[in-house]
Order: structure tokens, then C-alpha cells, then sequence
């Protein structure tokens, strides 16, 4: 009997846990003869680990009442009332004034500005700060390649800070996605192997933001801008050892740019 082939929704059923019991054995042969597809399979799980630990408090919170099915459910239960011409009109009045100040708020309700990037840098914090197999795609060998490739896509000269006065090496980077167009992402580490990542691109607004601290799960943090630049150092560690390594980079990249 001829197996079928290992497909790329078989990878991922075994990796949300949704594949019966034969097909389960057939992919876990083909992972066990495959090692970069085992490999592959690892690095999803921990980054399905990875983004549950880092949502976990969200996840955690009550469902709104509005939102709840059994308010729902009850709410198309009410007989309809009756709704003269006037109150219909009234309640078009009220509905249009509260769509435009809905609009109005809209830029409010989502993160903006370095809290923006503070939250960007969190979670690709989350995601490739715990990969033992390939945290960075180019390393630090290449850190002048790097300030190219960041350099091209961010449309802006960038810089690739060197904190080794502050006791901490450079492992390498690569380019990572945001709601807000590519950003370049470094990572280093200290002599205890603690790691922390750099996230950095350009900013909606032109100039500079003054250094703010962020928290996210474990991990703390410091955002700001410079010249339209952002910056969000993020690492599961003091911010009495963060704050001084920030303002390390702050200085660097100041006399780099």
C-alpha cells in the first residue's frame, strides 16, 4: 500500500494536535527520516508555546457582556418594538454622531508612536529570543551586511550597535515584519547567555520620543526615537541592567547616524 504524501496541512495537524492516530504514526515516520522537517516541526511548537505564554494574560480576561453568547441569545429573544418615525430618526441622528466620534478615537484605541513599537518588539522578542536552532538569520560576522540589508529596506542609513563595552556581544540579526512595514531585529547576548533583542524602524512621525519603560509578560523593556528612527530594547532581565544598556545604544546610534 502506497502511503499518501506528507503535505504541508499534515506538518501543521501534527503540530495542532488534530491528526488521528494512523496519520499521526505515518507524518512522525517521515519527521523521524527527515531531520530539517523535525526541525521545523520544533521550531513551530515552540513558537506555538512561545505566543501562548505571551498572550496568556489577554486569553485570561472575561469575556464582555456585550460579547457573551447567552446575551446574545437572549437579546433576539425580546419582541421587536414598535419604532415610530421620529424616534428612527433620532436614533440615525445618534448613530452617525457616534460613528464620527468612534472615527475620531479610532487612532486611540490601537497602540501608536513607540508604545507601537514597544508592543513589535515584545513579540518578536517572544517568538526568536527562545530558538536555540536559528534565533538570527545572518550573524554577527556579517554585522556590516546587516547595516546593508537594514539599511535598503528601512530606506535610511542604520547602524549596528556595538555594546561590547556593555559586557554584551553580538549574536546577528535579521528582518522581521510589522503593522508598520519591515524593521530590522538584532540580538545579543551577555556573558550569562542572557539574550535581548534591538527592534528598530522608521517612525510615522518625524524627530525624537523621549525613553519610555514597557513591560510585556517576563520581559521589560525600552522604547524611544531618534530622528525618526525607532528603538525598542526588550530582555528578560533587571531594568536596572536594561536602562544602562539602552542608553548605551541611545549613544551609539546617535554617533552613528
Amino acid at each position: 500500500m502506497t502511503l499518501r504524501p506528507i503535505s504541508e496541512d499534515d506538518i501543521q495537524a501534527l503540530v495542532d494536535e488534530r491528526l488521528d492516530t494512523a496519520r499521526r504514526s505515518e507524518v512522525e515516520a517521515y519527521l523521524a527520516a527527515n531531520p530539517d522537517a523535525r526541525t521545523r516541526v520544533d521550531r513551530l511548537r515552540t513558537l506555538g508555546r512561545d505566543l501562548r505564554t505571551a498572550f496568556a494574560p489577554i486569553a485570561t480576561e472575561p469575556v464582555p457582556a456585550q460579547l457573551n453568547l447567552a446575551h446574545i441569545v437572549e437579546a433576539r429573544r425580546r419582541p421587536r418594538l414598535q419604532v415610530s418615525a421620529w424616534q428612527a430618526a433620532a436614533a440615525a441622528i445618534l448613530l452617525a454622531l457616534g460613528g464620527l466620534g468612534g472615527w475620531g478615537l479610532h487612532g486611540t484605541l490601537a497602540p501608536a508612536g513607540v508604545d507601537a513599537l514597544a508592543q513589535e518588539a515584545s513579540a518578536n522578542f517572544a517568538v526568536y529570543a527562545p530558538d536555540r536552532t536559528r534565533p538570527v538569520e545572518l550573524a554577527a560576522s556579517d554585522s556590516a551586511e546587516l547595516a546593508r540589508w537594514f539599511s535598503a529596506r528601512l530606506d535610511r542609513k542604520v547602524g549596528v550597535p556595538d555594546l561590547r563595552s556593555a559586557d554584551c556581544r553580538l549574536m546577528g540579526g535579521r528582518l522581521v515584519a510589522t503593522p508598520h512595514g519591515p524593521a530590522g531585529l538584532l540580538m545579543y547576548d551577555d556573558h550569562r547567555g542572557t539574550r535581548f533583542v534591538v527592534l528598530m524602524r522608521p517612525m510615522a512621525e518625524p524627530g525624537d520620543a523621549p525613553m519610555r519603560e514597557h513591560r510585556f509578560g517576563s520581559a521589560t523593556g525600552y522604547a524611544w526615537a531618534q530622528d525618526g528612527l525607532g528603538y525598542s530594547l526588550v530582555g528578560a532581565a533587571d531594568p536596572a541592567v536594561l536602562h544602562p544598556l539602552a542608553n548605551t545604544i541611545r549613544r551609539t546610534t546617535a554617533t552613528n547616524t
